[in-house]
């Protein structure tokens, strides 16, 4: 077996082959990515001098008859392939030549197609050598070749691929999910003419600001990150493959209990991961927006694309909410008159990808939404600008909304039609369009640090997906809970866009958190009992009958300090009446006749968010008796009025 080594003097032997050679002589392709593909491996040196590992599957000619291709190509000295390029930090495994992945490309419909699939181990992951550095800042003016970020990166191996793989048709198209996603953004900034298009789907953009994974509202997103890290390690030694983690041991399936156990979250950096955990150090000790974040914020660097794009997310993706709309927002304002298209379905993270996206937990969704944005949206779109094939323009936004179960497309998000009202808190409860009358109106709780909110009603020690839409009975229940909620809809309410409490506060504290959720209520004679129950999370339980299930649609925290600047903190007066102004994630659903829209306020959501003492505080470093019970009130009078402002579409 052959594996190609390039360095900047030549071609070198790199490893000996994983399977013996008589093995390798007598074996036939056992699959269809081994009979249609010839594999080759490279590590393309940078600019700097450092090189990646990348694997590239080429087409065999005598397996695709130029008959399949769906289109031909304008110059016969043209080759007949595209180039789609995946760059990783997860690993490009299996390594070898003689060793083939199972799938390759984004679905099924690409690898039947044909296309050159590339991928890449990023610097400092797994063979790839060079530092590895968390959401590599980008560099705007790079002044010397020792300026390099993903960009340049990219753009490196675009013009190796182009000079060494033969076949290849001059196009390059690039996709990611998650991380990937962060390198399909940051890889078309100034891009290569070459990459025609791209889709950077659920991508990091702003790891402190937003929804992404770190902070919400400046609350530390405790479980999700807990839960990654400790097998999202720094290599020691970049090139070479590491053994992987030893995944953490709970001790127990109870995560509520075993976070509540471990005290301030200090305590899981120096104690529970032995200090061993650099990258959830970094993570938990930024506790503002620093320039750490800031240098991370890929958004203001958007510029140069020169490619179509199709950025991709979930209605409920518990990992990068904000990253699809942020990275969209910011390629349409850098680069106008480009193609930049949003696709965003009733997903979770990455659930496009795969599986059927019908459901989620108890929530039907009434179509196979995931197989059809691959079929009739994600690969016309790359065969369009790939291959030259026939397709449909894409609108500006291609949006399900859920409620009703039904694509849509519009031509600009949000619509511009949608008119933004205020869903009022009123007195008993209630919650309206209709603002307060009343001289005076407060509702308050004590807030119990203690004694958390949990997230979920059913144990677990990590963040199921499904938590994005679960049944929030159990929190209408507490008494550290407050609950608003509509009459029974006399019509359809459809609401597009961000969603922006405004609420007016008081604490006894010197900083509290102040959670809101949106909820879609059914009406008691809803009919059809959800299936979607039967997940490892709740293996055993009966199907759920949807009468009177709340839907949670939308749920944020805010933490009180930053209610003025994310960089500079203030505390709290305490019973100080003060506003509390923030924006979740735009949504696009429908609250049904008969359904109620209910909203709900709370001050913690443990362990999805750290527990704030509800003292002014560094909060990892906190003293397990800096945390305080704390009143929390809300005010709702006609001149002290809180709310929730929503962007609602006419209807028709």
């Amino acid at each position: 077996m052959k594996m190609r080594l390039l360095a900047l003097a030549g071609v070198l032997c790199l490893v000996a082959p994983l399977r013996p050679l008589a093995q390798q002589a007598a074996a036939a392709p056992d699959s269809y990515v081994e009979s249609h593909y010839t594999k080759y491996e490279y590590r393309i040196p940078m600019r700097d001098g450092v090189r990646l590992f990348t694997s590239v599957y080429v087409p065999k000619d005598s397996a695709f008859p130029q008959s399949e291709v769906p289109a031909a190509q304008p110059d016969a000295k043209v080759g007949r392939w595209p180039i789609l390029m995946d760059r990783t930090p997860y690993s490009v495994a299996p390594y070898g030549e003689d060793q083939y992945k199972k799938h390759l490309g984004p679905s099924d419909e690409f690898e039947k197609s044909g296309y050159i699939f590339v991928y890449q181990d990023v610097r400092g992951r797994y063979m790839s050598e060079g530092k590895f550095v968390e959401m590599t800042p980008s560099i705007d003016h790079k002044k010397s070749i020792h300026d390099v970020d993903e960009s340049s990166d990219t753009y490196d191996t675009i013009e190796f691929l182009l000079k060494h793989v033969a076949g290849n048709n001059g196009k390059v198209g690039i996709w990611g999910i998650s991380y990937p996603g962060f390198y399909t953004s940051a890889s078309i900034i100034d891009s290569h003419p070459a990459i025609k298009a791209a889709s950077p789907q659920a991508p990091m953009t702003n790891l402190f600001l937003g929804a992404d994974d770190s902070y919400h509202g400046g609350a530390f997103m405790l479980a999700a990150n807990f839960g990654f890290y400790p097998w999202f390690w720094q290599f020691s030694q970049p090139g070479t493959t590491e053994p992987a983690a030893v995944p953490f041991s709970f001790g127990t399936p109870d995560g509520y209990k075993f976070y509540l156990n471990a005290g301030p979250t200090k305590n899981l950096d120096t104690r529970a991961l032995q200090g061993k955990s650099v990258l959830f150090h970094d993570q938990l000790v930024h506790t503002t927006y620093d320039d750490y974040w800031k240098i991370r914020n890929l958004a203001p660097h958007m510029h140069g694309v020169k490619a179509a794009v199709l950025t991709v997310g979930g209605w409920f993706d518990a990992e990068d909410l904000s990253g699809p709309l942020k990275t969209y927002n910011a390629i349409e304002k850098l680069n106008p008159g480009i193609t930049n298209t949003i696709v965003i379905g009733p997903w979770v993270h990455g659930g496009w990808a795969r599986g059927d996206g019908d459901h989620l937990g108890d929530v039907q969704f009434d179509a196979k939404t995931s197989e059809f944005f691959r079929q009739q949206i994600q690969f016309p779109f790359f065969e369009r600008y790939l291959k030259g094939a026939a397709a449909d323009p894409l609108p500006e936004a291609y949006m399900f909304e859920t409620g009703t179960n039904v694509w849509r497309k519009y031509a600009a998000w949000p619509p511009k039609q949608a008119v933004a009202k205020t869903l009022y808190f009123r007195a008993g409860g209630k919650l309206s369009f209709d603002p307060p009358t009343s001289d005076a109106g407060v509702d308050q709780y004590v807030s119990d640090p203690a004694h958390p909110v949990p997230f979920v009603n059913y144990t677990t020690n990590d963040v199921p997906q499904r938590y994005m839409v679960d049944d929030q009975r159990f929190a209408s229940e507490r008494p550290d809970v407050l609950t608003y909620e509509t009459e029974p809809l006399t019509e359809d309410v459809t609401i597009a866009g961000t969603i922006s409490p405004k609420l007016l506060i008081a604490s006894s504290g010197t900083d509290s958190d102040f959670i809101v959720k949106l909820i879609d209520v059914y009406p008691d004679d809803s009919p059809n009992p959800s299936t979607g129950a039967q997940d490892k999370h709740l293996v055993g339980a009966p199907p759920v009958e949807m009468g009177g299930y709340e839907q949670l649609l939308r749920g944020e925290p805010m933490r009180a300090k930053f209610r003025k600047s994310w960089e500079t903190p203030e505390p709290l007066v305490p019973n100080q009446m003060t506003p509390l102004d923030f924006v979740m994630p735009d949504l696009d659903h429908t609250f049904r006749a008969s359904h109620r829209i209910m909203v709900q306020v709370q001050s913690s959501w443990f362990p999805l968010i750290d527990r704030n003492p509800q003292m002014f505080t560094d909060i990892p470093n906190a003293k397990p008796e800096d945390f305080k019970t704390a009143t929390e009130q809300v005010f709702r009078s006609k001149s002290a009025a809180s709310g929730v402002q929503v962007l609602v579409l006419p209807q028709p």
